[in-house]
This record gives C-alpha cells, structure tokens and sequence, in this order.
C-alpha cells in the first residue's frame, strides 16, 4: 500500500491535494495544526469514498522543537511520499514586522520542512520509489514587496530542493517544488478586492489558481513512474511572473 502525509492539509491547496491523491490509489496521513476537526471531517470523507485505503488525521504544531519533530516521525508507519503543503505569511512592510513573527515564519516555511526531511528520509529510503514535494510559491523566483520575509524562504526552499536532490537523487528519492501563481485561497483575504483584480489582470491565463491547478502536478510528481525529474521548481502560474 502506498502512503503520503500531506501537510498543512486543510488549506485550499492541501485538501485539493489529499482529494488528488485519494482518488490515485494513496493512502493519506492528513496533516492539520490549527484545523484537526476539519482534517478529520476530510479523513472521514475519503475514507468513506475510498474504504480500501487508509485515512488518518494527524497533528503537528511546526513551531515545535526537534524532540517532538523526531517522535512524531518515529510514531508514523512507512509512508512512501510526502507533501509539504503548509505556510504563512505576513502581509506589510518589513520595517512594521515583529521580530518573533519573522521567526515563526521562517521556521514553518523553511526549517522545519528541512528537518522534517532529514527525519524522514530513513523511512523514504526504504521504499522502491519516495517521493517529497514541496508547495513553493512564484515569489521565490521574483521576490514580492510587503512578503519580503515570505519570499524568502520559499526562495530558499527551491534551493534546498535543488541541493538535497543531489544528495538522494540515486537512492530513488525524487525531490521537487511546485510553484504557484496566485491562488483563489484563504491565504490571498488579506489583499483587497481590488488588488487582486489588478493581480487578475496580470496574468495571462486571466484567472487565479484552484488548488486542483496545483494538486494535478503533485499528483505527476507522486506516480511511481516519475522517477526522472528532480531536483527541479514547477511554476504553476498561468504564465504570470516566473
């Protein structure tokens, strides 16, 4: 049986993804940390629509410290894939941003991903094909003002994807970044109507993203014949920006 763990998957791209992936055959840890009612009220829904696999809602605060990153790893059975699928940001001028929130959200967006791919990769490892997929994002090829903090790391996020792949590459382990554009998500209410129709505007496909815009590359990546490709930063943009 093939499993994923799909982080942050409560989030309009997250639950995309794990809707993706049920219906290509995985098995799902669903990843919540704020939102684990809705993680298993979305567990029971694809348990029920696919009862041959396994749906099973799961915790993790990714502000935790590298103790409990490690026990939740060693509390998991074997997964052959995992979807980094949370994030943050902070809309505003760097100048107006408090220090502890600079901090959290690096360590969500960056460090803790790359523990949490240190700790998995024995798991990984064991596996015919493993798989990891980070959720990027355009800003980290064009930085964006007023996210100056949040374009940074996923900035560094493709550069780590790129290096580590190297690392793993002829051990059967593919590691990726999918980039979107802007998304039709919770994350972009922070910008005024307006705003994003000027973003709109912009881009040439003339709309924003859905998560199954994004979930369908996951879905490529995740197929245990996509043993190629690694290494590399999918912008899923609609053309816009790089």
């Amino acid at each position: 049986m093939k499993r994923a763990i799909v982080f942050g998957a409560t989030g309009t791209i997250g639950q995309a993804i794990c809707h993706k992936l049920a219906a290509d055959g995985w098995s799902l840890y669903i990843h919540a940390n704020h939102h684990f009612e809705l993680a298993s009220n979305l567990a029971e829904k694809l348990q029920a629509e696919y009862p041959m696999q396994d749906m099973m809602p799961i915790s993790l605060d990714f502000l935790s410290d590298d103790e409990k990153l490690s026990q939740f790893v060693d509390n998991l059975l074997a997964v052959n894939a995992v979807v980094f699928s949370q994030g943050i940001t902070k809309y505003g001028l760097l100048r107006d941003q408090e220090l502890a929130n600079i901090d959290d959200l690096i360590k969500v967006n960056l460090t803790t991903p790359i523990k949490l791919s240190k700790l998995f990769e024995p798991k990984l490892l064991k596996n015919d094909f493993s798989r990891i997929v980070y959720i990027g994002s355009v800003y980290g090829g064009q930085g964006s003002a007023m996210e100056t903090v949040y374009s940074a790391t996923k900035a560094a996020l493709a550069n780590f994807s790129a290096s580590y792949a190297k690392e793993v590459a002829a051990m059967k382990l593919t590691v990726n970044v999918i980039a979107p554009g802007a998304v039709d998500s919770a994350m972009n209410q922070m910008i005024s109507q307006q705003e994003m129709n000027d973003v709109i505007d912009e881009i040439p496909a003339g709309r924003l993203a859905t998560g199954d815009d994004v979930a369908i590359w996951v879905s490529h990546l995740l197929a245990p014949d996509s043993n190629y490709l690694t290494g590399q930063t999918i912008y899923v943009s609609g053309g816009w920006l790089r």
